[in-house]
């Protein structure tokens, strides 16, 4: 589902951000994408996300090019950046409805919109301005706005950060979910634990390029994920 393939950039002359990393994530699959800050995982996902110009390589999406079919890329990837940008003057049922029509759901958008307003506890709250949000509550608005076109890639920054436990939990029940129904998840996160059981697959980037990947249970062997890559970023 998602294939990047020798990608680099760089923000300066003699500084590549990212630096020849390749990777793939299948449909179904859960892959987490772990490094420590400055380490090169941003703007790898804004590269996927079509957010970014790169210098080297190419990102494909269900076979498709980001660089030479960019639509059709981001018309099947749902992006939940970790500090959302939304408009604060609309409300939640709004905004929800402009992605709908930026996607072009049909009526099925208030079947969905029921189904996952619900599981995150936000439908009482769709009719308030997102100004009077909370950041857990807009965490949860760009999700449900994610999800209810039904992309076949979800790439997710931290996607947990604000989110009460309740919340947390159904999030890794529906990204789940999510991948039982064939769709793919690429995402990142700085809760290892959270990584070491949700995901099927691993990566870490340190100083742009991949270091280590594979499954998760074969590369941490017994220890914990947070040893292995603690490990990593002192050797």
């Amino acid at each position: 589902m998602l294939q990047i393939k020798n990608l680099t950039k760089k923000y300066a002359k003699d500084f590549k951000a990212v630096d020849d990393l390749s990777l793939t994530v299948a449909a179904g699959e859960i892959y987490g994408f772990i490094g420590h800050n400055g380490a090169g995982k941003s703007t790898t996902i804004k590269s996927v996300v079509g957010a970014l110009d790169f210098d080297e390589g190419d990102i494909l999406i269900d076979g498709k090019s980001v660089k030479t079919e960019p639509i059709e890329c981001k018309s099947i990837t749902a992006f939940v950046p970790d500090n959302p940008d939304i408009y604060d003057h609309l409300t939640g049922m709004q905004y929800i409805n402009f992605i709908c029509d930026l996607f072009g759901v049909g009526k099925e958008r208030n079947e969905l919109v029921k189904k996952y307003a619900d599981e995150f506890e936000l439908t009482q709250n769709l009719g308030d301005v997102i100004s009077s949000y909370s950041h857990g509550m807009k965490q949860k608005l760009v999700l449900i706005s994610a999800l209810i076109h039904s992309p076949k890639l979800l790439v997710l920054d931290e996607p947990f950060v604000g989110l009460d436990p309740l919340a947390s939990h159904k999030l890794k029940e529906i990204m789940k979910e999510f991948c039982a129904a064939g769709g793919a998840i690429f995402f990142s996160s700085h809760v290892l634990e959270v990584v070491e059981k949700l995901c099927d697959r691993v990566g870490i980037i340190k100083q742009g390029k991949l270091v280590k990947e594979g499954n998760v249970q074969e590369i941490i062997g017994d220890k914990s994920l947070e040893s292995l890559f603690l490990e990593i970023q002192n050797g």
